[in-house]
């Protein structure tokens, strides 16, 4: 039986994949013991503040701290400060907010427990530059790394190495023992790449994040560039003992949120097919190669029989052409699906499971073998709008943006292409 609404369908398996990342199920199984001394609750992402909510309602005992979240991101909560800054462009806010969260664990002992929220968003949160840097400086690498087209692995490894807080520093700023809770936004999962890892180190190092600089060809101020190549821009060893007490656990990811997708997709009676919950890759280029996949189902049933639903997880890049045109990597996939799938039957969301699709208020948008006629008869150019990365503009004039507003939580983009007889 043939889905009557795609559109409908197509957003029922985002809203189970963003229900399966609710914070709450990780939060009750990784609660660590409550200690001798205080409890302090820092965090940092777009989903912060719903996890300190979260937090706050199943924790037995008192606790205190603060976190901070992207503006419009905050919700109420009993005793733990909500701090409002500036995402995906750092802010005067952040610095005050990475400050706070220094202030909250720097006077603890052994006998004290920090526990770490930390989720997708975190970096551009918390500016925290070194002596001799200003936000200014952390403003132009942030710029520089979204338009440069690198994964956001790569992205984090420089990050940490130009600044005060991440790569571990915040919880070496403390002797309480810390335990991180993450939801995952990363490709693979990696704890000390989520939000940068403020409260947990990686293995890289400075010299790494000077060849990534290198290799994206990242336009950095020579100040920048001279603190990547002194001792300085160091960060602690994961092996440093003054995190041998700590720990983190991984609460909510891609992988899970794909398979909860996938069991609502089933009900409905249509086969899902995960690709991965880890794609990374230029948006237009993994766009081309999901709808080359969809269209050899379409027309041949294979790889996969029809009815089925492709789905995908993981973080894709949009280098930037045009510092004018609108729109995040989800927007750009769509579109450029839009112009592959163009004439056929195929039906595709792109979304970002936060709700925000880059800098915009959208989390992604719709696409089918008929957005290229629908912007045509609006006087748009379909190609034109992709080679100016203004796929916002476009999807607006005709009614196909994706929009949820904040889901809190982040597990990273939500890719799902229905194929039908």
């Amino acid at each position: 039986m043939p889905v009557i609404n795609p559109r409908l369908f197509l957003r029922s398996l985002f809203e189970a994949a963003v229900t399966a990342a609710d914070p709450l199920t990780g939060i009750k199984a990784h609660l660590p013991a409550k200690p001798k001394g205080q409890t302090i609750v820092v965090g940092a992402g777009k989903g912060a503040a719903h996890m300190a909510r979260t937090l706050e309602s199943v924790w037995d005992g008192q606790l205190t701290g603060t976190v901070v979240t992207r503006f419009g991101y905050g919700c109420h909560v009993k005793n733990i400060d909500i701090l409002e800054a500036s995402h995906p462009v750092p802010d005067a806010a952040g610095m005050d907010a990475a400050k706070r969260l220094f202030e909250q664990v720097g006077g603890l002992g052994p006998d004290d427990l920090v526990i770490a929220l930390i989720c997708g968003g975190g970096s551009a949160l918390l500016p925290s530059p070194p002596s001799g840097l200003t936000l200014e400086d952390e403003i132009t690498l942030n710029e520089a790394l979204l338009a440069s087209g690198a994964p956001i692995s790569a992205m984090n490894v420089v990050r940490k190495h130009l600044s005060t807080i991440k790569g571990g520093r915040l919880a070496a700023a403390t002797k309480a023992r810390v335990v991180s809770l993450i939801v995952s936004d990363i490709p693979g999962d990696n704890p000390a790449h989520v939000a940068s890892g403020p409260t947990v180190p990686d293995g890289s190092t400075r010299h790494d994040a000077l060849e990534l600089v290198e290799q994206y060809k990242l336009s950095l101020p020579p100040r920048m560039l001279e603190h990547l190549a002194s001792s300085a821009a160091d960060a602690p060893r994961p092996d440093d003992p003054q995190f041998a007490n700590n720990s983190h656990h991984i609460i909510a990811s891609a992988g899970v949120s794909l398979e909860a997708a996938a069991e609502i997709a089933r009900r409905q009676g249509v086969m899902p097919v995960i690709l991965s919950d880890s794609v990374e890759g230029e948006s237009r280029d993994v766009a081309l190669v999901h709808a080359a996949i969809a269209r050899e189902v379409l027309a041949k049933d294979r790889p996969f029989t029809k009815p089925v639903v492709i789905l995908s997880g993981g973080e894709t890049t949009v280098t930037l052409k045009n510092k004018d045109g609108r729109g995040g990597r989800n927007a750009e996939f769509a579109l450029a699906m839009g112009l592959a799938i163009n004439g056929h039957d195929i039906h595709v969301l792109a979304a970002d499971t936060d709700g925000i699709d880059g800098s915009e208020n959208n989390a992604g948008a719709f696409a089918d073998g008929e957005t290229v006629r629908r912007l045509r008869d609006v006087g748009l150019d379909a190609r034109k709008l992709l080679d100016g990365n203004d796929s916002y503009s476009g999807f607006t004039a005709i009614g196909d943006l994706f929009e949820t507003g904040p889901t809190g939580t982040n597990i990273n983009d939500l890719r799902a292409i229905l194929i039908q007889s």
